[in-house]
């Protein structure tokens, strides 16, 4: 093989190992940050932790998978204050975001890149009253939940508060949702709901647009998993979303080819051996 030929299939595959390795932060990528790679296989830097409480918002249970991005962090807060200042009552439950460094979450397939979460459905008691979610109690067509306790052995869907909290996650400017997984018999309710109180027909259809049952897991009857999508500025330093590019959605950078020529030219000739500058290491 001839020495440039060489040196070509040589960058291609150095090229080609950069790319593979994407999705972890080293020295020799010190571009990538933040959200870095798809969120079942990927890590995070610079995370923010959700408090254990806020306006309008608990979590669960003291956890250290409570880190995010802080845009992540930040719309779980403004969307939990949101629903509290419509309509007053039990705080939204907050379940698993991410590990500090992200990775791998037992329990979890994704969480690994800070831009996933976990949030429990409001609920209230058959007779309307507004109470936290008992946890991840499974929620029929019929809107109501078993549970394990005797004394209140069924809980009601609270439609009205899951579809203010999904309205405010749909409509914020910053969150930019790629998804909300949540079983189809539970979104019927909800954009049912949306369409009898006038809600904006565009607003109510992106959120049919975000509200997806997954193939590949539970049908998400217990809670809605929410998952931001990339931003431009984080797609560049290695956030990798591979989700509907939805129109509402920022554009992707335009990055511009490498179009000097002579400066790859000058490049490869440094490479070539036998050059009699790389011989006396004058260079």
């Amino acid at each position: 093989m001839r020495p440039r030929a060489s040196i070509l299939v040589l960058c291609a595959a150095l090229v080609l190992l950069l790319v593979g390795c994407m999705g972890t932060p080293t020295p020799l990528a010190p571009g990538l940050s933040g959200s870095v790679g798809l969120p079942h296989a990927g890590v995070l830097t610079g995370a923010t932790a959700l408090p254990e409480r806020g306006t309008g918002y608990r979590l669960l249970r003291n956890t250290s998978a409570r880190y995010g991005t802080p845009r992540l962090v930040e719309t779980v807060k403004r969307a939990a204050r949101e629903v509290a200042g419509f309509r007053p009552g039990a705080p939204l439950l907050v379940g698993d975001l991410s590990n500090r460094q992200g990775g791998f979450r037992n329990g979890h397939r994704s969480h690994r890149t800070g831009r996933d979460v976990d949030l429990l459905l409001y609920c209230t008691t058959p007779d309307g009253r507004s109470i936290p979610s008992p946890g991840f109690v499974r929620f029929g067509a019929d809107g109501l939940a078993e549970t394990e306790d005797k004394r209140l052995p069924f809980v009601r869907f609270d439609t009205e508060r899951n579809w203010q909290l999904v309205k405010a996650l749909v409509s914020s400017p910053e969150a930019d949702v790629e998804w909300l997984f949540l079983a189809r018999w539970l979104e019927a309710l909800l954009i049912e709901h949306a369409r009898a109180r006038g809600e904006d027909p565009e607003l109510v259809w992106r959120a049919e647009n975000v509200l997806l049952q997954p193939k590949d897991s539970a049908p998400h009857d217990d809670h809605i998993h929410l998952r931001v999508a990339c931003t431009p500025a984080e797609a560049v330093a290695g956030c990798e979303g591979r989700g509907p590019a939805w129109p509402w959605l920022p554009a992707p950078l335009a990055l511009e080819p490498w179009s000097d020529t002579e400066a790859l030219a000058a490049l490869l000739d440094d490479l070539l051996p036998g050059k009699p500058e790389a011989a006396t290491g004058t260079r």
